[in-house]
């Protein structure tokens, strides 16, 4: 009997586990990285997602060394970094900081960069990062205050979730809206796939 392979997604974000069971993939145990997500100095939003994708995954492999029920797991973690030209917006906590964000985003195109990294049973890393062009309606001031005072877009990159009413102010989308969401679906399944991942297992069982 085949051993069943087991994914650990280093994250706790509802988000990418729905995104997951969307592609009929369920995580054997989730183990959010509390990791500081302060950008460094003059970098990149791309780079961002890629390192700390990278420093999530590497975290949890760490968590579970000397455990060896998790010994052969997979280990999936993501990053997404929402930029207006080279400036990173924050995940918000405080309503200032989502106004603030959204007045940006208001009437604009923005970037959303997601990184995804995998690591194997081996511990081959294997890493991307997709970036999605995403433009605003110009939001009035009553699409803002109304939008601050539903709490949706509370530690969201950009301080807004596309999934949700925020999704009304999106006029222009080019590349993977599930990328915006917090994980892209095509990118991540070519990835589990291509390193032996089995995401057709559950598919056959209806």
């Amino acid at each position: 009997m085949a051993m069943t392979q087991k994914l650990i997604l280093a994250s706790g974000s509802p988000r990418r586990v729905e995104l997951l069971a969307q592609a009929g993939i369920e995580p054997a145990r989730l183990l959010p990285m509390d990791l500081d997500e302060t950008p460094k100095r003059a970098e990149h939003p791309r780079s961002l997602a890629w390192r700390l994708c990278a420093e999530k995954a590497r975290a949890a492999l760490d968590a579970i060394k000397g455990d060896p029920a998790w010994a052969d797991s997979y280990i999936l973690a993501a990053d997404t970094v929402v930029s207006v030209g080279r400036r990173i917006l924050p995940k918000p906590d405080l309503v200032s900081e989502a106004s603030s964000a959204l007045h940006l985003l208001s009437g604009r195109s923005h970037r959303v960069f997601t990184g995804v990294c995998l690591i194997t049973p081996d511990r081959t890393v294997r890493q991307k990062v997709i970036d999605t062009k995403v433009r605003f309606k110009r939001l009035s001031s009553h699409d803002i205050d109304s939008y601050l005072a539903s709490g949706q877009w509370r530690g969201k990159a950009g301080a807004y979730g596309i999934q949700g009413i925020a999704g009304s102010f999106v006029v222009k989308l080019v590349g993977s809206y599930t990328n915006v969401v917090g994980l892209p679906l095509y990118e991540t399944v070519g990835l589990l796939t291509g390193e032996g991942y089995d995401v057709h297992e559950s598919w056959t069982r209806g």
